[in-house]
């Protein structure tokens, strides 16, 4: 049913089957972190409020403090400033 809407609607998946190997972990990790985070931390009285403090999760805090391991334990601000190690961060 998911496949035959996508299809229906000019959406191109990224993934054909469960369980295939090429699977975006890096995107399941985000949205994992994202509802540890942030969604499961508090009730959310609208959708907009929870846009709204995402959008500032992911702008002052996924982007700038957190660390990832997939860039190196870089941030991405730091990892998009051109740095590709930690070792290259001032202390």
């Amino acid at each position: 049913m998911f496949a035959e809407y996508c299809t229906n609607n000019g959406i191109r998946r990224s993934l054909g089957r469960t369980g295939i190997c090429y699977d975006n972990a890096v995107s399941e990790s985000f949205f994992a972190t994202y509802k540890k985070e942030l969604i499961h931390t508090q009730p959310w009285p609208t959708v907009k409020h929870l846009k709204e403090k995402t959008l500032d999760w992911i702008e002052t805090y996924y982007n700038t403090q957190r660390r990832h391991s997939t860039l190196e334990y870089l941030t991405p601000q730091e990892y998009e400033l051109g740095y590709r190690n930690i070792n290259e961060i001032a202390a």
